[in-house]
């Protein structure tokens, strides 16, 4: 068992994150949430372990908001460091769904809000699951390959073929890096009305990606 963090960004799948955060503690694994603000357009983040009287319980569910909370409404030393304790917290970092607003924070370093900053401080040798959700068009642009290739080569996956198509780089990136795991989208009717892949694979194929990386650690 494992503690698992997990980030919610602004994808419709997100409206799954109650599913997943269940399945995951069903699994024995003790689970945490770090939201974008846009993820919450989706889900109530006071539904997961909330507090008496329906509240949001910030032990379980953490906010942007949630950051920097100084009593005087200015930083002290000493104060916590949010996306510090929860790096230290966790041994796996799992995004799901991950959109292409964020996947392009990744790949560039930016780190502008708790989610990114908990990525960009997170310890290289410890996993990562990341599973992407977006328009079909939007996985489909050459961005979206150029910043999977991105994150796969600091992930020690090497350097990886431009000229791969997102079929085939998925699984280059499954196999050649020790520590990212890519869970690919699947095909279907997606909530914008268009058909194709781009929807989040479903959350028991997430967790039994969870799994398979942390049964494989070193």
């Amino acid at each position: 068992m494992a503690n698992i963090l997990l980030g919610v960004t602004g994808s419709v799948a997100a409206i799954k994150t109650p599913e997943l955060f269940n399945e995951l503690r069903q699994r024995g694994h003790a689970v945490r949430v770090v939201a974008t603000k846009a993820s919450i357009y989706f889900f109530d983040p006071a539904a997961l372990s909330p507090l008496p009287g329906g509240k949001r319980n910030p032990a379980v569910v953490s906010l942007d908001e949630d950051e920097w909370q100084g009593a005087g409404g200015r930083y002290d030393r000493g104060d916590e460091v949010l996306h510090i304790e929860l790096r230290r917290w966790a041994e796996l970092l799992l995004i799901a769904p991950l959109d292409a607003n964020t996947l392009a924070k990744l790949a560039a370093g930016l780190c502008d809000n708790c989610l990114t900053c908990v990525w960009r401080a997170w310890e290289p040798a410890r996993p990562v699951v990341l599973a992407p959700a977006m328009n079909t068009l939007m996985w489909q642009h050459p961005l979206t390959r150029r910043h999977l290739r991105a994150l796969a080569a600091d992930a020690g996956a090497g350097d990886l073929p431009a000229h791969l198509d997102e079929d085939e780089l998925l699984p280059r990136i499954n196999k050649r890096s020790p520590t990212l795991r890519i869970v690919p989208p699947v095909s279907k009717a997606l909530a914008c009305g268009d058909v194709g892949v781009g929807a989040m694979a479903a959350p028991h194929e997430i967790v039994a990606a969870v799994e398979h990386v942390l049964s494989h650690r070193g």
